[in-house]
């Protein structure tokens, strides 16, 4: 790698400032948000959703930082910028947990207060906001490429962001929206369960491969079935039972295979 002149740093320095000045006011108004939630909880629903946008807004300048950097600096990443990225994404991900749940394979009629809770929040501003977190939380992990030590890191957040996206979603009314096509909310329905559905068999893989090639660890693999069975929900939900059969058998096996590994001593 060429040595990094004086110039090109200041230069950085010059570009990034624009950015950083923006995510100081950025985080400044998310510490206003907190305050006033705790002097009127009435508002929570609202805000917190508001502040899992603002931070995947806040995640976009710190990967606008680091892309100045790899392009003056001859290709040098701004690590700094692109942790903060992951921990901002992060805290994007527990507002929205705080909304609802974080449990994976919850039963869609376990989540019915959680709905009523939410209501206020539209279909199309929860699907834009998941297809928003989604993408943010892509270009960080492209930003620190394959080989970053973050790499099984990764499945956890992408983990918590398909558990939440599944969710923030009203089973009982937009299913049937879902198969009505006078419905209005009938187009969302179809792209958010998509969606959704792309979410969830990603992170079934993703966790077994954890198990696979890194950890051995029984709760990865205990968590790929959960995603499995997650997707089994989205089917049942929509009367796809020869697919939710399908997925039923797949969870079964996994966990076959996940007690043969502990018999023998393959995991722990």
């Amino acid at each position: 790698m060429a040595k990094v002149s004086q110039e090109d740093r200041e230069t950085f320095k010059n570009s990034s400032k624009q950015y950083t000045e923006v995510i100081n006011s950025e985080l400044k108004k998310e510490k206003e948000t907190l305050a006033a939630l705790k002097k009127d909880p009435s508002i929570a629903v609202r805000k917190k959703f508001e502040l899992a946008e603002q931070m995947c807004y806040i995640a976009s300048l710190y990967n606008a930082i680091n892309t100045a950097s790899v392009k003056i600096m001859d290709n040098v990443k701004n690590n700094d910028a692109l942790n903060d990225a992951r921990k901002i994404l992060y805290k994007a991900i527990i507002y929205l947990e705080e909304m609802v749940t974080n449990i994976v394979d919850s039963a869609p009629s376990d989540l019915s207060e959680n709905m009523e809770k939410i209501q206020e929040i539209s279909l199309e501003q929860r699907y834009f906001l998941v297809r928003k977190l989604g993408l943010a939380i892509q270009m960080v992990i492209d930003a620190f490429g394959d080989n970053s030590k973050w790499k099984w890191s990764f499945v956890e957040l992408n983990g918590r962001f398909a558990a939440v996206a599944k969710n923030m979603f009203d089973f009982k009314n937009y299913v049937k929206a879902y198969f009505d096509p006078s419905s209005p909310e009938n187009e969302n329905s179809i792209l958010y369960i998509r969606l959704l559905k792309m979410l969830l068999d990603k992170s079934a893989g993703a966790y077994r491969d954890k198990y696979e090639l890194s950890s051995r660890r029984m709760d990865d693999m205990k968590t790929a079935i959960k995603f499995v069975l997650a997707s089994r929900q989205v089917c049942l939900a929509l009367n796809e039972a020869d697919e939710g059969e399908e997925l039923k058998k797949k969870a079964a096996s996994w966990n076959e295979r996940m007690k043969a590994d502990r018999k023998s001593g393959k995991s722990t």
